[in-house]
């Protein structure tokens, strides 16, 4: 005869197994990571993909409360569409236009790499020499590691050893801000070995911004206005916004809704560049073909895997490299695809390119909640051209992860209030009642800590899904917390006795 003990454990699991993936499933269809919609197929018309697109943009829109959004899509190396949707500032009514110029972030780095190109196609500069070689008029502060490593090439690959830097450190239009070489004084402290590998940092493309000034003699967006963005048709680009503008850049929209001022960086290099779509889409278009800018061998070795870095941390999640200036990734076809993404507070944009077919992808969003609506689009697009996906797709994937972690949760959560009226909670030895309580508070003490925070990844990735995450893990918590102070019902009756 088969141990009753046993077979109600395996039950036990079973019903934890069916009740998770039931709850996940609930939770994936109410909060919009799975959706049941009607699928772009490749061979669709322009105009096909334009009216699909129409429909599913509000919709993600409305879902992920993302006020406002401009793209733009690039074919045959053209620019064939542009549109915007919603609202540029809600409060005031101000509706969002493709001629508004908007901050994109750290797209703005690709667009720098390219104004450090046209230095070295001119002679004046060498990818591998050092970056002090080059410098006049300011000096690094005292590091622990030797500044003689730090090259061109390695602020550029994110290889420099140099910190992320301090993204919050923001200024309204026309407030007194500290200068470049105040800022890089302060940020430029060697946090590893130059050369040991990837360590995404905006301080060491803001390097770049004083090697640019140093070496022309000009003011980075004077140089980068003159020799790039205006060659490139980038007209309305800038790096400088004042409110006599006659499309004022849009406001911003926090995680949780809340409005954000147009705000500047005391740097420019890393993410202060202010463009509209069609600006970027001229950009994208102008990575992958001639240009009046660059040479098509600067492009091809912007592109090409840095070989000091195999290995690009979280960045490896969506992407298989990083280049200069480009984040790249092999598509399921083959073909080579680049990109770059942006974000700052209340901000969030992407461009994707495929050099060989000539397309891309443009996506600037005034709400920091938008990962989850990009990675839709491009997905919708790459299926639309037949690529048939793209490394940004594994959001969506991560969102299915997310809501059977959190499905489990509250299946344990269930089961433990279950359990303590039911038998096999009699095994809790004073070992086990100590593990749960370690764990319990544990969690506790790791929610505490994410409430803290002014920056948590897991909630700029998925918006909705990680309200709903903290809830389940504070539940699952205390119910954990709970059933270990709670007596089993053995050790009742044998007090009774």
């Amino acid at each position: 005869m088969k141990n009753p003990k046993r077979l109600g454990g395996r039950w036990i699991w079973v019903w934890f197994i069916l009740l998770s993936l039931f709850i996940g499933l609930v939770l994936a269809l109410f909060s919009g990571s799975l959706q049941i919609k009607r699928n772009i197929h490749a061979d669709a018309s322009l105009d096909d993909f334009r009216g699909y697109m129409d429909e599913r943009i509000p919709a993600l829109m409305k879902l992920y409360q993302i006020p406002g959004c401009s793209i733009a899509l690039v074919r045959d190396h053209e620019i064939e569409w542009t549109e915007s949707f919603g609202y540029a500032d809600v409060e005031k009514g101000r509706i969002l236009t493709t001629d508004v110029p908007m901050s994109v972030q750290s797209i703005t780095k690709s667009v720098t790499a390219w104004g450090v190109m046209k230095l070295v196609e001119k002679g004046l500069i060498d990818l591998d020499a050092p970056l002090s070689v080059y410098l006049k008029s300011w000096k690094f502060p005292e590091n622990d590691y030797p500044v003689e490593k730090v090259t061109i090439r390695r602020l550029l690959n994110h290889s420099a050893g140099l910190p992320l830097g301090d993204f919050t450190d923001t200024y309204a239009p026309g407030e007194e801000m500290p200068s470049l070489r105040e800022k890089l004084t302060q940020e430029a402290i060697l946090l590893r070995e130059p050369g040991a590998g990837f360590s995404y940092s905006n301080v060491g493309y803001n390097l770049l911004e004083l090697l640019i000034e140093e070496v022309t003699g000009q003011s980075f967006a004077e140089y980068m206005r003159s020799e790039v963005l205006l060659p490139l048709g980038m007209e309305r680009a800038a790096f400088a916004v004042d409110e006599t503008m006659a499309q004022y850049p849009p406001t911003g929209y926090t995680l949780d809704g809340k409005p954000v001022p147009v705000y500047l960086y005391p740097t420019k290099a890393s993410g202060g560049l202010f463009a509209t779509v069609e600006d970027i889409a001229r950009f994208a278009a102008a990575d992958m073909q001639e240009n009046p800018v660059l040479r098509a061998e600067s492009v091809r070795l912007m592109y090409a895997p840095e070989s000091e870095v195999r290995k690009i941390g979280i960045y490896g999640l969506v992407f298989d490299a990083y280049g200069l200036g480009h984040c790249t990734e092999t598509l399921p076809n083959g073909a080579l695809s680049v990109a770059h993404g942006g974000q700052g507070n209340g901000i969030m944009t992407h461009f994707q390119a495929v050099p060989k077919t000539g397309d891309a992808f443009v996506i600037l969003t005034n709400s920091q909640r938008s990962w989850p609506f990009i990675s839709y689009l491009l997905s919708d697009w790459a299926q639309w051209r037949s690529f048939p996906s793209v490394g940004m797709r594994r959001i969506i994937w991560g969102q299915y992860v997310l809501s059977a972690v959190i499905g489990m949760l509250v299946s344990a959560s269930l089961l433990i209030v279950l359990s303590l009226g039911l038998s096999f909670a009699r095994q809790k030895r004073t070992g086990i009642r100590i593990f749960r309580i370690g764990c319990a508070l544990l969690l506790l003490g790791t929610l505490i800590w994410a409430a803290c925070q002014k920056y948590l990844f897991i909630s700029s990735v998925f918006p909705v899904l990680s309200g709903w995450l903290g809830g389940a893990v504070f539940v699952f918590a205390i119910f954990l917390f709970i059933s270990a102070l709670i007596p089993c019902r053995s050790h009742i009756q044998n007090v009774r006795s």
